[in-house]
């Protein structure tokens, strides 16, 4: 009897799968962090006998080729992708014996990379599962433009006939396990609602991939794309190059002249406390990454790439979780961190900075009274495409550490669609010293305050 276990990993919005029978088992696109597989396969009694990689990942930093060191495992990766490290080639059709009446086999999908391989699980010649990576995806597929712009538009139309393979070789009743769309950016459609599970039937009813000709669903694809998080052009060359294992014992401790000289560096120091603990007083000049966000794929997003950075939390556990997170992707070791009342976290006679935060009914009383403010959208160009507040800049969050200039004079408004982008864009504002007010609200309250929406 088969069993499948999946490693969620919602920061990145990505999954992870052991896989097997009584005894062996298989471990497709581990995370960095590969402790927690390895506890998984403990608790399940089995040895992983191989660790297969769907494609050379763009998103974050594997643990694959650390995880099948430790454990003996083969090291299945695709035989085109270009890596510098021992591996066992894989190829369309090739096959793999996981355990006693359990073989994988291996697909060629290409689309989110030219290399792209899926797998799937047979128990005695049947399909029991499919590891689709980045190409079927649930209810969409793995966008295609993060290998090279002048083969986005090739990849795409890959996509189509490698979902149109699975579909077509695959039973309705077969599940579809991807890696990657449960938020996470490679999924080429952010803005349409994605279910837990699915299958081969559910999706070939319901996915654009397999309900669109290939002309139309490559345009609707193309049009859709959105920036791509500065980070991942890091990630490929790391995983090709081979990561190196993870140190993820604490790091060292900071206090008040420590970290204000790291700021007097030009260092980045990161307050992973929420953002009405922030507003309320924080060290200025730190910015806002709240530990229960997506604070690896934001930080890792708006950070010159290298810097260090300084974590500040209320407790050491919170460090400890932000610091696994970075390190997949790629930021492996923190310079310092400091926890407990951050009144301890600057120096005598210095006092901790703050900024008010409102509701969008704020926001439209403010108006009414005449007063002078800009507000600043930093949603994607999908969401304000939408609808947007009359009057309001737009810079979406991204590219606001580079953009700050272009804000207007006066106090600035800022608005996501749901408040913690807005908290990191106002802790941003507020470390070059502007006046903000963050807003903590939903976007839906925004015309129940009464100001104008504009729509498309």
């Amino acid at each position: 009897m088969f069993f499948v276990d999946t490693l969620e990993f919602e920061g990145l919005g990505n999954r992870s799968y052991l896989a097997g029978g009584p005894r062996t088992a298989v471990v497709v696109d581990p995370p960095r962090d590969i402790d927690r597989v390895i506890t998984t396969a403990a608790l399940r009694g089995v040895r992983i006998a191989y660790v297969a990689e769907t494609h050379v990942h763009n998103d974050y930093v594997t643990g694959g080729l650390e995880l099948a060191r430790l454990t003996g495992a083969r090291y299945l990766v695709p035989a085109d992708a270009a890596v510098a490290f021992p591996r066992t080639p894989v190829a369309d059709g090739d096959t793999s014996e996981v355990d006693e009446h359990l073989v994988l086999r291996a697909i060629a999908t290409p689309g989110h990379t030219p290399h792209h391989t899926s797998y799937v699980l047979e128990e005695d010649g049947r399909a029991v599962a499919v590891f689709t990576g980045g190409s079927l995806l649930i209810g969409s597929v793995g966008r295609p433009d993060l290998v090279d712009p002048r083969l986005t538009e090739r990849l795409a139309r890959a996509q189509h006939t490698s979902v149109h393979r699975l579909a077509a070789t695959l039973d309705d009743e077969v599940p579809v396990l991807p890696t990657h769309g449960f938020g996470s950016f490679c999924s080429s459609s952010q803005t349409r609602s994605e279910g837990d599970t699915s299958t081969i039937g559910e999706e070939r009813a319901g996915n654009d991939a397999l309900t669109l000709d290939v002309d139309t669903f490559v345009k609707r694809l193309l049009a859709g794309l959105e920036d791509v998080p500065a980070y991942y052009a890091h990630m490929g060359p790391v995983n090709a190059a081979g990561p190196a294992p993870v140190d993820l014992s604490p790091p060292e401790p900071a206090d008040a002249a420590r970290i204000a000289g790291r700021l007097a560096a030009g260092e980045w120091v990161v307050d992973l406390r929420d953002r009405v603990a922030f507003a309320d007083g924080h060290v200025a000049g730190s910015f806002n990454f709240e530990g229960t966000g997506r604070p690896a794929t934001y930080l890792a997003w708006l950070i010159p790439w290298g810097k260090p950075v300084t974590l500040l939390a209320d407790t050491p556990a919170q460090i400890a979780d932000a610091q696994r997170e970075l390190t997949r992707v790629g930021i492996d070791r923190p310079a310092a961190a400091a926890t407990g009342d951050p009144a301890g976290w600057v120096r005598a006679g210095e006092q901790l900075a703050s900024f008010p935060r409102a509701r969008f009914a704020g926001l439209a009383e403010a108006r009414e009274r005449g007063e002078e403010v800009v507000v600043l959208d930093v949603r994607r160009d999908s969401e304000r495409a939408n609808g947007f507040l009359a009057g309001s800049v737009h810079i979406p969050l991204h590219e606001l550490h580079g953009r700050a200039g272009e804000v207007p004079d006066g106090t600035v408004w800022v608005h996501c669609a749901g408040g913690m982008r807005a908290a990191i864009a106002a802790s941003l504002l507020d470390a070059t010293g502007r006046e903000v007010v963050a807003v903590d609200d939903g976007f839906e309250a925004a015309l129940d305050a009464g100001l104008r929406v504009t729509r498309p």
